[in-house]
């Protein structure tokens, strides 16, 4: 009843392909962005923008990367981090020692940077998969952390090896205050978003989940597996660049290393596991889960037991919930929150009828 396509006539073929073709999906979209744009904007204030949205919106976009790499094409990867560093890096160097360079045009090349190093390491995909694979990607994050600290002229030769960012800047205006860095970041990712949600639906996409499914087969009706394999390490790899760009400039406020550590990519590997793999959606309700549902635990915590328990102790109960729903959720739908959301919209469909 609530979400039922009968009735919705197509009467194109650019109206049966488009990227939300029931009206349902395309009206609750308009609506969040308009929630994004419009609501969050006059009601948040810096605190909301800097510790739970613009981390959270960055976060998404890790995971988006990672999940095309991992979700979609079957590959697995621990070095999403190191590949956000080279991002970060990326846009550091570019902006410093390139005069005029605009700040979006670093974030690309940025990412086009990341994504070359994606490809490079990506190449033991075409001969190990698996946990095998899983650890040569580890040794790619290890590899970027000690070339970055190793190398002095990616920091600049800064003593400390921590950078203060460069202020960013678009059409001669600078962006310094959290809601403009929230503007800017959501508009990146909204637009990456989707271009990945159309890209999962054409060729490539198609390409991408049959090697996931079957390597052998998709390589036996002719996909061909290097181009394929390496495409998905580029595009990962550059959605993880310009996340971590991001993730420098819009958030941190300063480049370094240890920013983009090793936990950092077990972060973002939790989120596309909690989510979903294999979903645009889960992408975004996992790095929601992970990245918010601490902060909530935190305020429930104080307003439940205020300053009757130590703060230590709250700390770790804390971590404790976080730890047993995250399991929890993980043995009620092992394929992810987004999995959830498609069975309410199968029943949604069915309402109000016996299932």
């Amino acid at each position: 009843m609530f979400y039922r396509e009968a009735g919705q006539f197509k009467t194109s073929y650019a109206a049966d392909q488009q990227i939300f073709p029931i009206r349902q999906d395309r009206v609750g979209m308009a609506l969040l962005l308009a929630i994004a744009y419009g609501v969050v904007p006059l009601i948040g204030n810096d605190y909301w923008f800097t510790a739970i949205m613009i981390p959270f919106l960055i976060l998404s976009l890790a995971a988006l990367g990672l999940n095309i790499l991992t979700g979609y094409a079957g590959q697995l990867s621990l070095g999403t981090a190191g590949f956000m560093a080279v991002g970060a890096f990326a846009a550091y160097n570019f902006i410093l020692r390139i005069p005029e360079m605009p700040f979006l045009l670093a974030f690309v090349l940025a990412g086009l940077t990341a994504a070359l190093v994606g490809i490079l390491f990506g190449l033991p995909s075409l001969r190990i998969k698996g946990f095998y694979l899983a650890v040569a990607t580890l040794a790619a994050q290890f590899f970027i952390e000690w070339a970055l600290i190793k190398f002095g002229w990616f920091t600049n030769y800064s003593p400390s090896g921590v950078i203060d960012a460069q202020t960013m800047t678009l059409f001669g205006f600078a962006l310094d205050t959290p809601l403009e860095k929230y503007l800017l970041t959501l508009t990146i990712v909204s637009v990456l978003a989707l271009a990945a949600k159309n890209l999962m639906r054409c060729e490539t996409g198609r390409a991408f989940m049959a090697i996931r499914d079957m390597d052998v087969a998709a390589e036996v009706i002719g996909i061909p597996m290097l181009k394929t394999k390496l495409l998905a390490f580029a595009i990962s790899s550059f959605y993880c660049g310009v996340a971590g760009a991001l993730y420098a400039y819009a958030y941190l406020g300063t480049v370094e290393p240890q920013a983009f550590d090793l936990n950092r990519s077990f972060q973002v590997l939790f989120m596309i596991i909690i989510g979903g793999m294999g979903s645009i959606l889960g992408s975004f309700l996992g790095a929601a889960f992970i990245t918010l549902l601490p902060i909530l635990l935190n305020v429930v915590a104080h307003a439940v037991f205020g300053g009757a328990v130590r703060t230590a102790i709250l700390s770790n109960l804390e971590l404790v919930i976080f730890g047993g729903l995250i399991i929890f959720f993980l043995a009620v739908e092992p394929h992810g929150l987004a999995r959830l959301w498609h069975i309410a919209k199968e029943k949604l469909r069915l309402w109000p009828f016996p299932y």
